[in-house]
C-alpha cells in the first residue's frame, strides 16, 4: 500500500518555533481484559567516568547544602502520584540514516499523525554522535534531525532528544549498527586503552572509557570537551526550537545512553542473562586511577588490579568468592574497591551533567539522564550485577541515593528503566526484583528531591505491562513519574490489539490511572474518540503507518 501523505524534507528555517501545544481531549478507553503472556526476560543494556586530582572518591554535596536554583523552565509539570503523566514514544534507532537524512519520511509522517491522534505527548529520538560528527572533528551534520523536528512540530508533538555518545549495536533491542565516529575509531585503533577493558583484556568499543575523561586523547580534546562541543553545536543549530517543540534533552552517559559501565555486553555471546557481568576497570587510565586512589588512602597494594575473585560474565553470585553471600564484597577491600569504582561513575555523570547544564541554561528545555534497571540478583546480599555496572547497591549500602542527589544538584530528571516488569514474571534462579528496585529508586529520588521519569526495558504490548507502569506511578512509596517514554515505535505497535493497548495506556496515564475499563464487546475501538479525532479516521492512519 502506497501512502499519499506528504512529508516535508525542507530544512528548518531559523524562526521562532516555540508554539504552544494543542490541547487534546481524552479517549474513553481503559485496559482491555487480556491474559498476559508468559515472558522469559533478559535485561536491557547500558555506562562511564571522572578524574581525581589525588583520586578522591566523588561524594555528593551534603543535604544541608543549598539546592541548586532551577535553571530550566519545565515543559510539563511534575505530577503527584495521582495526576496526569505525559507519554512519549521512542522512534526507531535508524530514524536518521547513515547519510544524514530522515529515514522513510512518508512512513514517519503517517506514524506521527497516528501518535498525535492517540493523545501521545511526543516522541524521543537518538542524536547519534556516530552520525552527526562522522565526517571529522567538529564537522556536524544536523540536517536529518532538522527534517524530523519540522515534521514533529507540524503534528503538534513534543520531542525528547538524546545526546547519544555510545555505539548502537550489540545490546538488547539494537536493530541496526551505528558505530562511534570513524575518526574516533581511528584513535582507538592507535590506542586501544581508550575503551573499556575487562580482566581478560577484552575491549568494548561501545563507549569511550571514563578513565580518560579529562585526558586530551581525541585529537587534542578530552572526551568531556568533545561531548560538550557536540551539545553546544546542537544548542546553536536548534536554539529557536529548544524549549518549544524540543521539550527535553537527555544526556547520554554510557552504553545505551545510561550512566553505567558496559558490564553485561551481549555481542558475540559474551554475557547471558542472568549473569553477574564483569568489572570494566582494566584499561590503563582506569588502572592508573585505581593505583592513585589506593595510594591516597594508604592501601598501595590494593591498587595493582581489580578483584581477582569476581568470576566471569555468565557466572551466578554463588559461583564466585567476591559475590557469594559473605564474600569479598563485604570486606574492607571490597568496600574500598566499590567506593572507587562507583565513585568514578558518579564523577563522570557529574562532569557531563555540569557541562550540559551550562550549555542549555535558560533554554526552557528539561535536562534528563538515564539509569539502568538492573534487577537480576537484586534479592541477594551482594547485588552482583548492579556492582559490576557501577551501582554500589548492596543489602547494607544504598547505591541510588548518591546518584539521585547528583542528578538533583544539576536539576536533572532521573529516567529509570524496567518500569513495566513484575517480580512474578522473572525466573526464580535469577533472584530478580524489578518491583523492589523501582520502589528503591522512587524512594531515593523523593529523598533527594529529584524528579523521576520512566521507560520500559523490553518491548511489551500487553495490558499487564502497561498496568504495572500505571500502578507504579500511583504507588504511595516514593516519587510518581514526571513523564513516561514507551519503547518503541515499530510496525508491531500499530497492529490492532497492540495499538488499542497503547491508546488505553496513554489515557490512563493522563488520568493518573483512573480511566474506565473498555467494554468486553468493544475490542476494535472503532467508535471511540481518540485524542480529539474520530477513531475510524485514526484507524486509517494507523493502517498506513503499519504497512510502510
Amino acid at each position: 500500500m502506497e501512502l499519499t501523505l506528504n512529508s516535508s524534507s525542507s530544512l528548518i528555517k531559523r524562526k521562532d518555533a516555540k508554539s504552544s501545544r494543542n490541547q487534546e481531549s481524552s479517549s474513553n478507553m481503559s485496559f482491555a481484559k487480556t491474559k498476559p503472556p508468559t515472558y522469559q526476560f533478559q535485561a536491557k543494556s547500558s555506562v562511564k567516568e571522572m578524574k581525581f586530582t589525588h583520586e578522591k572518591t566523588y561524594k555528593p554535596e551534603s543535604e544541608t547544602t543549598e539546592r541548586w536554583e532551577k535553571l530550566h523552565v519545565l515543559s510539563y509539570p511534575h505530577p503527584k502520584s495521582d495526576s496526569s503523566v505525559p507519554v512519549f514514544v521512542m522512534l526507531p534507532l535508524d530514524t536518521v540514516t547513515m547519510s544524514g537524512h530522515l529515514n522513510k519520511p512518508r512512513a514517519m509522517n503517517a506514524s506521527l499523525m497516528a501518535l498525535k491522534g492517540a493523545g501521545v505527548e511526543g516522541v524521543m529520538v537518538d542524536a547519534w554522535w556516530g552520525l552527526v560528527e562522522k565526517d571529522g572533528p567538529m564537522k556536524y551534520n544536523w540536517e536529518g534531525y532538522a527534517e524530523l523536528i519540522q515534521m514533529v512540530q507540524k503534528h503538534g508533538l513534543k520531542l525528547q532528544v538524546v545526546m547519544s555518545f555510545h555505539q548502537c549495536g550489540g545490546n538488547v533491542g539494537d536493530s541496526c549498527s551505528i558505530p562511534l565516529p570513524p575518526w574516533v575509531l581511528e584513535e582507538i585503533s592507535k590506542n586501544p586503552d581508550l575503551v573499556y577493558t575487562d580482566k581478560s583484556g577484552r575491549r568494548n568499543p561501545e563507549y569511550i572509557s571514563l578513565g580518560c575523561d579529562s585526558v586530551p586523547v581525541l585529537r587534542g580534546r578530552t572526551p568531556i570537551q568533545v561531548y560538550s562541543d557536540f551539545m553546544r553545536s546542537f544548542r546553536e543549530r536548534f536554539d529557536n526550537y529548544i524549549g518549544g517543540v524540543i521539550a527535553e534533552i537527555q544526556v547520554g552517559m554510557g552504553p545505551c545512553g545510561e550512566l553505567r559501565y558496559p558490564s553485561y555486553p551481549e555481542s558475540n555471546g559474551t554475557w547471558r542473562f542472568p549473569g553477574i557481568g564483569e568489572f570494566q576497570c582494566y584499561d590503563k587510565y582506569m588502572k592508573s586511577s585505581l593505583q592513585a586512589y589506593a595510594e591516597s588512602v594508604g592501601k598501595t597494594n590494593w591498587g595493582t588490579s581489580g578483584p581477582h575473585d569476581a568470576g566471569e560474565y555468565k557466572n551466578l553470585p554463588e559461583d564466585t568468592e567476591f559475590f557469594r553471600r559473605d564474600g569479598t564484597w563485604n570486606s574492607e577491600y571490597g568496600k574500598f574497591f566499590m567506593e572507587w569504582y562507583s565513585g568514578k561513575l558518579l564523577e563522570h555523570g557529574d562532569k557531563l551533567l555540569s557541562s550540559a547544564k551550562a550549555i542549555f541554561q535558560g533554554s526552557g528545555a528539561k535536562l534528563s539522564g538515564k539509569v539502568a534497571g538492573i534487577h537480576w540478583h537484586y534479592n541477594t546480599r551482594s547485588h552482583a550485577a548492579e556492582l559490576t555496572a557501577g551501582y554500589y547497591n548492596t543489602r547494607n549500602h544504598d547505591g541510588y541515593l548518591p546518584i539521585a542527589k547528583m542528578f538533583n544538584k544539576h536539576g536533572v530528571v532521573l529516567n529509570f528503566t524496567c518500569m513495566e516488569m513484575k517480580d512474578g514474571e522473572q525466573p526464580e534462579h535469577a533472584n530478580c526484583s524489578p518491583e523492589g528496585l523501582v520502589k528503591q529508586v522512587q524512594n531515593a529520588t523523593r529523598q533527594a528531591g529529584t524528579e523521576l521519569a520512566g521507560e520500559n526495558a523490553l518491548e511489551r504490548y500487553d495490558s499487564s505491562a502497561f498496568g504495572q507502569v500505571v500502578a507504579t506511578n500511583r504507588s504511595d512509596s516514593g516519587n510518581g513519574l514526571t513523564a513516561f517514554t514507551y519503547l518503541r515505535m515499530n510496525k508491531r505497535l500499530f497492529e490492532g490489539q497492540n495499538w488499542q493497548q497503547l491508546v488505553e495506556f496513554v489515557k490512563n496515564m493522563k488520568e493518573g490511572g483512573h480511566g474506565r475499563r473498555l467494554s468486553e464487546e468493544d475490542t476494535t475501538g472503532s467508535d471511540l474518540y481518540v485524542g480529539g479525532f474520530v477513531g475510524s479516521k485514526i484507524a486509517k492512519t494507523v493502517e498506513e503507518a503499519a504497512l510502510v
